[in-house]
């Protein structure tokens, strides 16, 4: 099953396996579900695992006028229509962002958060996302790609993830990009981190430049209970980069949970 029918229409999604507590991750701005492939795959092994397109993304169907936290609610229906009452989320850069928004609206839903390449403010988000829709505007989605990917991940970067990171982001909707960047660069939940009750984990490239790790240790600030590791050799898509070093990661904090 690649699309699932939820109280807010058709979601794109991919999962694998069975049994403990589902694992549920969102994918960045210019990502889709299918960036979490390997880390589906691996934790499927293990537990039910799933990954979904945000609105108006790969297979999800186009909210108009969707905001931050359209993308929480469709994220909880879907939870809904798969009959999930808690899940584990773990969401990158916008993801992550989401996963807080998710958090803020149902934090009983919520048995862990896996917060990666993400903030709670980000201080240059008005610039990105003025610059972001602009270079979409100009360049199209595939020249913004293009343009895109060198910032995205550590140098040198390996030629096959970059080719994959730019024809996935070529072939985002517009629209739905335009939406998706209001909802991660213009996002201020400072409050709603603090309000973090559940067990959290803080992860960041050591090379991101979108997301540099000072970021990181600030939202570490606003969740003094999270941990904070550090994944060296990653710029901001440590799940692609470094995915052995993620997967790991993740594991053991889910690991002292189960």
């Amino acid at each position: 099953m690649t699309l699932l029918q939820t109280t807010l229409g058709p979601i794109g999604i991919v999962q694998q396996g069975a049994g403990g507590v589902p694992l549920l991750f969102l994918h960045g701005v210019g990502s889709d579900r299918h960036a979490w492939d390997g880390q589906v795959a691996h934790f499927g092994q293990s537990r039910h695992t799933f990954a979904i397109d945000f609105p108006g993304y790969g297979d999800s169907g186009f909210i108009e006028g969707a905001t931050r936290v359209t993308f929480a609610e469709a994220a909880l229906a879907t939870l809904d229509a798969l009959g999930i009452e808690r899940a584990h989320v773990c969401g990158l850069s916008l993801g992550g962002v989401i996963a807080i928004a998710m958090h803020a609206l149902a934090p009983g839903r919520i048995a862990s958060l896996v917060l990666a390449d993400t903030f709670a403010v980000h201080p240059e988000g008005r610039a990105i996302y003025d610059r972001s829709l602009a270079g979409a505007a100009s360049l199209g989605m595939s020249g913004l790609a293009e343009t895109r990917a060198g910032a995205l991940l550590a140098e040198p970067a390996d030629p096959a993830i970059r080719a994959g990171v730019i024809e996935t982001m070529s072939r985002i909707d517009p629209a739905a990009y335009g939406i998706a960047a209001e909802a991660v660069w213009l996002a201020d939940q400072r409050a709603e981190a603090r309000a973090i009750a559940v067990p959290t984990l803080i992860l960041y490239g050591s090379e991101d430049r979108i997301t540099p790790p000072a970021l990181s240790e600030e939202l570490k600030t606003l969740i003094p209970h999270a941990g904070l590791v550090e994944i060296t050799g990653a710029g901001h898509l440590p799940n692609l980069e470094q995915p052995r070093i993620f997967d790991r990661v993740v594991e053991a904090f889910l690991s002292d949970l189960d």
